[in-house]
């Protein structure tokens, strides 16, 4: 038997070999789309990466020419011929901040930084990058020169095997920084620009009058894909006399004074602009260039600024605010004015589209300043209503802050800087402020009591009692404040705040008794996982600390963010309210691929150290049939995922993903009784569960019964060092039944067909394709 093992195991190895060379094969033959004039550029840049007598390429065109797309490609072709043992990339932009640009290699390496100062970091950087043997470094949207042994990449006789390659706007650059070979990014041909603008502008073939027009307007363009795409989107689907409008306003267009902006691309840019509707859609655009320059902006903040800033009034909860920023988003992205991250919550905003959209919100009608240090001079501040100093770590401020029609204050300072206690004397019109890194004395805000959104973020404050005069305050964020120990109980005394936000306070261990449950109107309460955990427990004062009778008395509750380190802290009655989203932690829940960070986006319920039998179930009563994500981690005495007998209707019927790592009394995970609920199932994964016998319980029903499609949504199963598991998936072409002796990973994945049969219990372990 043990030889049938070994063949079998032998087998599978096999057959995961092929699998993944037939997937790199995919890869390589993937065909790239490529412009034809970007065409000639990316080949001699393959070429030079291929040559050992280059070790630095600059690739040089005018702004919105695509660049990055080009040397992404360039890196995903490097990766997948094995040119280089690394590659890696980060943006540099105007304004280069080495630790960011340390932050993305390290991200890279999975390198983690102890070291804070920027040279203990280089240092740990430049010992990691020498150990690969070749890398590629990609350093995009370069403005000056870059010192690299200050970021920590060796190079040059440092490093023979590391190649640079570097996008920038200005050729001197590529001089002063040493490039043996310099690639430049011509601007379309007309037949490619027309081609481009026409498939953006949902266009078709022939000699239509609209098309006349239309190629009118893409001459306009004068082949820059930019102002191609945003411009073709902008009129896709407008009536023949909009498309004679747009014509004639970008013949006629002259705008002085633009700086390093190009006239005909601002025209271009600004008309996509013009067609934005409705008008909050303009503004959300144009929050956006108050964030940094190639910055993932979080659309949380933008939501938090959007509702400070009062762009969406008449709304009735944040939740509605947020839904409408994200509906501006999708609309914003479809017209490429924004681009899409790696993550749904995040956007960023191309540098040429920022420097226009800064160039539109610095007009008289919107008063918006972006700023890289205080300006000497106050007049050029005096008639402004929003500034931004974000992503620029300021050193000095003026004693005095002489703005009088200020809404909107974004500051992030450098070395815990002091914010002058006259700083906002008299500033009686802020509504939106955010300082990071500040010591200040909440004092100092005494007068703004306007202020309808406050953000705190790793700052140092005093006299926090002193928020109970900010009467009208909607929105408060403590984030990161490591030195809150204590929260004031004046903040109960806030009777229109609507979302508290203390998630990262990780000194904070007391909130008052009654403080959280005298805010009645509190829609939205984040604590996160290391913020305040001591629910209802007497502490050394003898004072007592929250308890979560008091989250249950929020009626208008509809987030919620926490922790409960012992099941001991819910009182025996204590129901979880019904919530829009949530990220719950029970117990002592760590992981490294689901720990809850910053706003909960779904709902996820996370147990972790516990034993099953210490919760109840009328406590979970109104989270399980709205729970999309459930984690469990060493739960003792969990024998399957119905924690309770009895389950309510809707039980788990939004259920997404299951992740069970270290439950060593776990049999069955998924009973027979409820698969037909689990429609929404995508992805189960388990880890260390040795008494697992199966995953599915597929029960002995009729053949009709047997037939119905169940688990119609999976879309992976993934199980990691269990021994006697079995897991039976029959689809229309194979059947994938892991081995009992497997200590090696087994993923199946699965076909949206799938069909669930009883197969017996075999003591051999075989596999077979039908």
């Amino acid at each position: 038997m043990l030889d049938d093992l070994k063949k079998h195991s032998r087998i599978v190895k096999r057959f995961f070999y092929i699998y993944f060379i037939i997937k790199k094969f995919l890869k390589l033959s993937h065909k790239t789309n490529i412009a034809e004039s970007s065409k000639e550029a990316f080949k001699q840049i393959m070429e030079a990466l291929k040559d050992d007598n280059v070790n630095m390429i600059g690739l040089c065109s005018m702004g919105g020419m695509d660049k990055t797309t080009l040397v992404k490609e360039v890196r995903r072709r490097a990766k997948a011929l094995q040119l280089f043992d690394g590659v890696f990339m980060a943006a540099v932009s105007q304004n280069p901040n080495i630790t960011d640009i340390q932050n993305r290699m390290a991200d890279s390496l999975v390198l983690h930084f102890d070291e804070k100062s920027k040279e203990g970091r280089a240092e740990r950087l430049w010992k990691r990058l020498l150990r690969e043997k070749k890398m590629l470094i990609v350093l995009d949207d370069v403005w000056k020169v870059i010192n690299l042994k200050e970021i920590g990449i060796p190079f040059g006789d440092d490093h023979r095997g590391c190649k640079i390659l570097l996008t920038t706007r200005l050729e001197n650059i590529c001089s002063d920084m040493g490039c043996q070979q310099k690639v430049f990014l011509s601007l379309l041909s007309e037949n490619e620009a027309w081609s481009l603008f026409k498939i953006n502008a949902g266009l078709s073939d022939g000699e239509s009058t609209l098309n006349i027009v239309a190629k009118q307007v893409a001459r306009e363009c004068q082949g820059l894909p930019i102002a191609l795409v945003t411009v073709g989107r902008a009129l896709r689907g407008k009536d023949a006399y909009e498309w004679e409008a747009a014509s004639k306003q970008l013949k006629n267009s002259q705008f002085p004074d633009l700086g390093e902006i190009d006239e005909r691309t601002y025209a271009c840019l600004k008309l996509s602009y013009d067609y934005l509707k409705p008008k909050e859609t303009k503004l959300c655009f144009l929050l956006c260039c108050l964030f940094p320059e190639d910055y993932n902006i979080p659309i949380e903040d933008l939501t938090r600024y959007a509702v400070g800033y009062g762009l969406h009034q008449d709304v009735k909860s944040i939740e509605d605010a947020r839904e409408r920023v994200y509906a501006a988003i999708k609309d914003l992205k479809d017209s490429c004015m924004l681009l899409g991250t790696e993550t749904e919550e995040h956007v960023k905003m191309h540098d040429l589209v920022r420097d226009v959209a800064i160039q539109i919100a610095s007009s008289k009608e919107y008063g918006f300043m972006v700023l890289k240090k205080w300006p000497r001079s106050t007049e050029s501040v005096e008639g402004c209503t929003t500034i931004s100093l974000l992503g620029n770590k300021l050193t000095k401020l003026p004693e005095a802050l002489l703005c009088p029609r200020l809404k909107v204050l974004l500051l992030e300072l450098g070395d815990d800087l002091n914010v002058p206690g006259s700083f906002f004397k008299g500033r009686t019109t802020i509504e939106v402020l955010s300082l990071k890194g500040v010591c200040l004395s909440l004092q100092s805000l005494e007068l703004s009591t306007n202020l309808l959104s406050l953000f705190l973020i790793e700052c140092q404050c005093k006299d926090l009692k002193l928020l109970r005069k900010l009467q009208r305050l909607r929105i408060l964020c403590f984030m990161r404040c490591n030195y809150i120990d204590t929260l004031p109980e004046e903040l109960g005394e806030l009777k229109e705040l609507r979302l508290l936000d203390v998630t990262g306070c990780k000194s904070l261990k007391r909130i008052p008794m009654n403080l959280i449950g005298r805010l009645e109107k509190l829609e939205e309460l984040l604590i996160g996982k290391d913020s305040f955990k001591k629910w209802a427990v007497w502490i050394s004062t003898g004072i007592k600390n929250a308890s979560l009778q008091e989250v249950n008395s929020l009626s208008q509750l509809a987030v919620l963010s926490l922790r409960i380190p012992e099941v001991k802290s819910m009182p025996s009655d204590f129901v979880f309210p019904r919530l829009y989203k949530y990220d719950i932690i029970l117990g002592n829940y760590y992981s490294s691929t689901g720990d809850p960070v910053g706003y909960p986006t779904s709902t996820r319920l996370f147990l972790g150290g516990i034993s099953s039998t210490s919760l109840k179930a009328k406590t979970f009563e109104q989270l399980f049939p709205t729970v999309s994500q459930i984690f469990f981690k060493r739960v003792v005495d969990l024998e399957n995922i119905i924690l309770f007998s009895g389950q309510r209707k809707g039980f788990l019927q939004r259920l997404e993903f299951v992740e069970v790592d270290g439950c060593e009394d776990i049999r069955t995970l998924f009973p027979a009784k409820l698969l037909q609920a689990l429609k929404n199932l995508r992805s189960v994964n388990i880890e260390s569960c040795e008494s697992l016998e199966e995953v599915f319980e597929l029960g002995e029903g009729s053949k009709e019964e047997k037939e119905l499609p169940l688990l119609s949504s999976l879309i992976n199963v993934k199980a990691v060092t269990f021994t006697s598991a079995q897991m039976y998936m029959e689809g229309a072409h194979q059947t994938c039944q892991p081995p009992k002796s497997c200590s090696s990973e087994v993923v199946s994945s699965c076909r949206t067909d799938l069909y669930l049969h009883t197969i017996p219990r075999s003591k051999s372990t075989t596999a077979r394709n039908t």
